[in-house]
């Protein structure tokens, strides 16, 4: 009993801090440290918090990537097509937000689908490539923010000569279209300590001051940015949020002398009415009359990390970069 107590208490850390819980069960001796014990734990065991999993494995310390290659491993993508073998892979996590840890950990699959799939496709970057397509083919399709569905032959037409200079057969991005279509990406649910981790790859998240509605005044909100919409809710433990700020077609800018410090306002260039909505506390939803927010954050630093979050997820895709630099190195080694 008294192990599984420790065992438990381990477990409870690691979800508030994976790094810390880890090491924790490995002083106990209740865990080896070492790639393919650390890996199996976070495979295996119930009860772990999917993004604790997630950020464990995308730190970029030598033991980590261990872990990471062995956690891989464990996943069998034989006889998969792309996208069974990605539903499978990001059941098992959560992805992180930083770019870099994101790469890591997708390369890390595509290495791995290879090789459990050899001669389906030319190489690791292809694979790799794909994998974005379709994660971002998820998003567009069933983001319901998102206004102008893609095509399959939009989809087609994007992964043009990825396949080291040539293109893919039809009848494989068909399939994976239509796979992705009629059913999107499931994302765990976390179990432990759960803190607002409904949302998936969040771009960034905090406390910020809100205007009321009626009421002019200011309440503290937790903000989740993701998908190019602002979320807020009223506690980092709630599931639901209470309010919706979808950015498309919004503009961020710096206020000053608006009654607090360090504010900023989310507003129409069209000064028309910012459609968002919000739930009332019987539980109504309604449509937001405002024709601007104004947010108030911590500091002046907080404040220009969330404008330039908030810009950065208006203009563009989260895995812009990351595939444009694959989609280059592939076309240079091809025309070389």
């Amino acid at each position: 009993m008294s192990r599984s107590r420790i065992f438990l208490h381990g477990k409870k850390k690691f979800n508030m801090d994976p790094k810390k819980g880890v090491r924790y069960l490995v002083d106990c001796g209740l865990l080896e440290w070492r790639p393919e014990p650390v890996s199996e734990f976070l495979y295996k065991e119930e009860g772990l918090n999917k993004t604790a999993i997630g950020n464990f494995l995308g730190e970029r310390e030598e033991m980590h990537l261990a872990v990471l290659r062995a956690f891989v491993e464990l996943h069998e993508f034989s006889d998969l097509n792309l996208v069974q073998a990605l539903r499978q892979f990001l059941w098992s996590f959560r992805l992180p937000g930083e770019a870099q840890k994101i790469d890591r950990m997708m390369e890390a699959f595509a290495t791995r689908y290879c090789l459990c799939n050899p001669g389906v496709f030319q190489s690791t970057d292809t694979c790799y490539i794909l994998s974005f397509a379709v994660i971002m083919l998820n998003t567009s399709l069933h983001n319901p923010n998102v206004r102008d569905k893609p095509s399959l032959q939009y989809f087609i037409s994007m992964n043009h000569g990825i396949n080291n200079g040539q293109d893919l057969p039809h009848e494989l991005l068909s399939k994976l279209y239509a796979s992705i279509r009629s059913e999107p990406f499931k994302i765990p649910e976390d179990d432990g300590n759960d803190l607002t981790l409904t949302f998936f790859n969040p771009d960034r998240e905090g406390w910020l001051l809100k205007t009321g509605g009626r009421v002019k005044t200011w309440k503290r909100r937790w903000f989740i940015l993701t998908d190019s919409c602002l979320y807020y809710f009223k506690y980092t433990t709630d599931k639901d949020p209470i309010g919706i700020i979808p950015l498309e077609n919004l503009c961020v800018r710096e206020l000053q002398d608006s009654g607090k410090p360090f504010c900023l306002e989310l507003f129409s260039p069209k000064a028309q009415k910012v459609k968002a909505c919000k739930t009332e506390p019987r539980g109504r939803v309604v449509q937001g009359k405002h024709q601007s927010y104004t947010l108030s954050a911590s500091s002046a630093e907080d404040r220009e990390a969330w404008v330039q979050a908030i810009r950065a997820s208006i203009s563009k895709d989260p895995f812009y970069d990351l595939v444009s630099v694959r989609k280059r190195k592939v076309i240079k080694s091809t025309s070389t």
